[in-house]
């Protein structure tokens, strides 16, 4: 079980009604809890939001949807993809005579 405390989480996936959620500590994935989709705040059920939460007894205490951080992620995921599909120009793609 993770200790008490304030968690950056990720909503990773769901299955059926449940969320699966994975907490963050100084950028490392510590652990995944599970619960409820209806307790995520409502602008936050969606795959790769971002919430802060607390944790108190294992259980979420209070949980805040983080937009800016939330598109912030979803930029870099998008430019690092972007990146990858670059293809970097062959011998036959040179426009040299």
């Amino acid at each position: 079980m993770v200790a008490d405390g304030t968690y950056t989480a990720v909503v990773d996936r769901f299955e059926g009604e449940q969320a699966v959620l994975l907490l963050e500590a100084d950028g490392e994935t510590v652990d995944e809890i599970v619960l409820d989709e209806d307790r995520l705040p409502e602008n936050g059920r969606h795959v790769d939001a971002v919430l802060t939460i607390d944790l108190v007894d294992g259980e979420i205490r209070d949980s805040t949807y983080e937009e800016g951080d939330t598109e912030r992620r979803s930029e870099h995921a998008q430019r690092r993809f972007d990146a990858l599909s670059e293809r970097p120009p062959g011998e036959d793609d040179s426009s040299s005579p």
